[in-house]
């Protein structure tokens, strides 16, 4: 195990274009640390290019990110004006496009909106999230397990999110890996139009699905919930959740190991039990945050924020890793523990509550049973030349691979599950309550299993 590597080791910062500096690039992805620390010689906000000819400003205080995230009326989320001036395949358009949907809305329809997406989270129980999450992992495992190496990105973390958001979502896996490959290709950039359109597709054939076959699932409950929300609303609602369910949930995943395969601060006994795992869960989201810059938001008119002038109708972009590091906050305070950090955002529209309660029971108990069933596990090559993906809003490894001492006889995990998903109370502003099984997806057959990721194909199906 190993330290995390020095700053002087790292390449040297991107240099600004037009007095902006560059945030897509392989330069600001390998140290975006030193990128934020130059940039607070601006002060609390920087100039920044957040694609090729795309100006955005940058938020990199505590302080000031708090301001702006709990003041909508100045700060709103809506980018139409902005968006006007965007060509249609400009890579960072999808991330930041108007959708109807609780993250691009304020007032009286962003309420309305997040209560829908509140109350049909909320009847999820996350003792099944658990459970599902540590069946589907032991049947990931054993598909690596006695090669004794592996990329925990491709043959994990990749995976894992999306087979728990399928169950939860009632999605059949042949629309299920179609919004993964959606989602990867708008957070990259990487032919975002077409990305965008393909993640559209995909979720409107799910709702239109749902429309004609409604089970216990949170799809089925956003289509059933008092606020009546559109077909159209629920599918931007749904890429709201596979958004923050795919991506992130992944980095969370892979950021944490990679600390604590790295970091001598997390070394010893790391099977030994769960502590390890919730203390470098809360330093990656104080320092590596899987959404590192977001919570975008479009003022219509000039404005300040410490004393630096904002444009009206650019984009406003908070830094929640910058924010978190900001030096004024913490000079001299331990942070470990403390769940104040900004990963998921503040004010308004920060994450709903019952999605962070998930985002740390999948991450945690995915890490955990890494742990338990593979003892010794070690990275295969110095952490410092692990490669990071470039892109402005996230904080994502390229892969993260491993090795450790193969099994010394097979391991049969439990059944993954039993096709029944049970529910937490329901909230007092829901509609009837579903039933407790999803039945199988009409106009999916076996053949529509076989993935590119490589894996029993038993597993998507929530059996």
């Amino acid at each position: 195990m190993t330290s995390q590597p020095a700053e002087q080791d790292t390449p040297p910062p991107p240099e600004p274009r037009g007095g902006r500096t560059p945030l897509y690039g392989p330069e600001f992805a390998a140290d975006p640390r030193r990128v934020y620390g130059q940039l607070r010689h601006h002060g609390p906000t920087a100039p920044v290019e957040i694609a090729p000819g795309v100006p955005a400003t940058l938020v990199t205080s505590y302080q000031a990110a708090l301001e702006v995230l709990r003041d909508p009326a100045t700060f709103p989320k809506d980018p139409r004006r902005w968006q006007q001036k965007v060509p249609p395949d400009c890579p960072v358009l999808p991330m930041m496009m108007y959708r109807q949907n609780c993250l691009f809305t304020d007032g009286a329809v962003h309420t309305r909106l997040r209560r829908a997406m509140n109350d049909s989270l909320g009847r999820v129980d996350v003792r099944d999230i658990r459970a599902y999450v540590e069946h589907s992992a032991d049947a990931l495992i054993d598909e690596f397990a006695y090669a004794g190496q592996a990329d925990l990105i491709l043959q994990y973390a990749r995976v894992l999110p999306l087979l728990v958001l399928n169950r939860m979502c009632g999605t059949p896996p042949a629309i299920g890996d179609r919004i993964l490959i959606g989602m990867m290709g708008i957070f990259d950039g990487v032919d975002a139009e077409k990305s965008n359109e393909e993640l559209g597709a995909a979720i409107g054939e799910l709702v239109a699905l749902k429309r004609l076959q409604p089970a216990a699932d949170v799809t089925s409950w956003l289509m059933e919930h008092p606020a009546r929300l559109a077909d159209e609303e629920v599918v931007h609602q749904h890429m709201v959740l596979m958004g923050a369910g795919c991506e992130p949930q992944q980095n969370l995943i892979t950021n944490t190991m990679r600390l604590l395969l790295s970091d001598n601060r997390f070394g010893g006994d790391l099977a030994g039990g769960s502590l390890p795992v919730e203390e470098a869960l809360d330093e990656v989201l104080w320092t590596d945050p899987p959404m590192a810059n977001y919570g975008t938001t479009y003022p219509v008119q000039e404005v300040q924020i410490g004393g630096n002038p904002v444009p009206a109708d650019e984009p406003v972009l908070i830094s929640f890793a910058a924010a978190n590091t900001d030096p004024s906050l913490v000079a001299g305070h331990g942070r470990v523990g403390n769940r104040a950090h900004l990963a998921f955002s503040a004010g308004p529209h920060t994450c709903p509550t019952p999605a962070q309660r998930m985002a740390r029971v999948i991450a945690s108990a995915a890490i955990e049973k890494l742990l338990d069933r593979l003892p010794g596990i070690e990275l295969a090559v110095p952490a410092d030349t692990l490669k990071w993906r470039p892109g402005p809003f996230h904080r994502a490894l390229e892969a993260l691979p491993v090795r450790f001492p193969p099994p010394s006889a097979p391991v049969q995990p439990d059944s993954i599950g039993d096709g029944q998903w049970s529910t937490s109370p329901v909230p007092t502003s829901s509609t009837r309550p579903a039933g407790t099984s999803t039945p199988k997806q009409p106009g999916y057959d076996s053949k529509d299993q076989q993935r590119w990721w490589n894996f029993p194909a038993k597993w998507l199906r929530g059996r």
